[in-house]
């Protein structure tokens, strides 16, 4: 099949979007198919559509559906299509959800959004993670480091984790390294005057993949602390690396990691963030639950699984 995927990040971004774009692409062709990515569909030819984001994408999808009215439709659900647009812009969400003939999702609890008369349109996709070469890095015994990953902005509660770390004892060496590049210019003097103050908070900016990488080895712990996810593929990453996580309770993520995963805090709350950073980092027990529970959850975010899911969804467009 000659399909087209629309994501609406640029070619070079390094947004998570053209990050999944690009892999997708990648599973497709491997299973002989010819693939396209842009940023909006140009009319063109072709015998399915994969859309990311209902909202961001809903003028190609709707072209699309009027010019092809019997070819596949796939439509991906970010987080922000789930918990912000599916409500603030309900018309052309809406319109984008019912037009599809699947919708992917890509974490298990995603349908609790989504209206009952589409559920059997769902086809649940874990955003996969390729395993570590191990370099040489060992994990510092001088600081406990926690890495942030993830752009600055409000979906992301970007500065909850230096929040959380403000007022640790002095005796605590928990510090928090934050990579990711800035939504904007407010958001980075946002960054710039919490690392004045707070000297436990450094923030790298926009590093490469590789980069992330090496911080998946060289920290203690990962800290999630979203107000909303997708299906967040740092999870994904940090699981299949090791490296335990800490998240706010928030669907999107306990939708990855369990119902009974032991690290989780209440969304926005500093200060049971906070306690259970200094649990972690005293406790060797608690940490020892969180690394088997993430590697129980591993399997889920293999590259092969994540191919094997793609393959099963095809199927169905026959």
């Amino acid at each position: 099949m000659q399909i087209a995927i629309i994501t609406p990040a640029a070619a070079g971004s390094l947004n998570g979007n053209r990050a999944t774009a690009k892999r997708w692409a990648n599973f497709l062709m491997q299973l002989g198919h010819q693939v396209t990515i842009d940023v909006q569909w140009n009319g063109g030819a072709c015998d399915a559509m994969v859309a990311l984001h209902a909202w961001r994408s809903a003028e190609s999808i709707a072209q699309f559906r009027q010019k092809f009215p019997d070819k596949f439709l796939i439509v991906a659900m970010t987080g922000t299509d789930l918990y912000r647009f599916i409500n603030t812009h309900p018309e052309s969400t809406l319109a984008s959800i019912y037009a599809a003939d699947k919708l992917v999702t890509l974490h298990d609890l995603a349908h609790r959004m989504l209206p009952e008369s589409v559920h059997h349109k769902i086809h649940v996709i874990h955003q996969s993670a390729r395993a570590l070469k191990k370099p040489l890095i060992k994990r510092s015994i001088n600081t406990f480091d926690i890495c942030v990953v993830g752009h600055l902005r409000e979906e992301k509660d970007s500065l909850r984790v230096a929040y959380a770390v403000r007022s640790l004892p002095a005796e605590s060496r928990i510090r928090i390294l934050h990579y990711g590049k800035a939504h904007n210019e407010k958001w980075a003097g946002y960054a710039r005057e919490e690392m004045k103050m707070n000297m436990r908070y450094q923030w790298l900016g926009e590093v490469s993949h590789a980069e992330v990488q090496e911080a998946y080895v060289r920290c203690h712990l990962m800290v999630l602390p979203s107000v909303m996810e997708g299906g967040a593929n740092v999870i994904s990453e940090a699981c299949v690396a090791g490296l335990p996580v800490i998240a706010s309770d928030i669907d999107g993520s306990v939708g990855l990691l369990g119902e009974d995963y032991a690290g989780y805090f209440p969304l926005k709350n500093s200060a049971a963030l906070s306690e259970i950073l200094l649990k972690a980092e005293s406790d060797a027990d608690f940490m020892k639950t969180l690394s088997q529970q993430c590697r129980k959850r591993a399997s889920l975010f293999s590259v092969e699984a994540e191919k094997q899911a793609w393959t099963n969804l095809l199927k169905t467009c026959s």
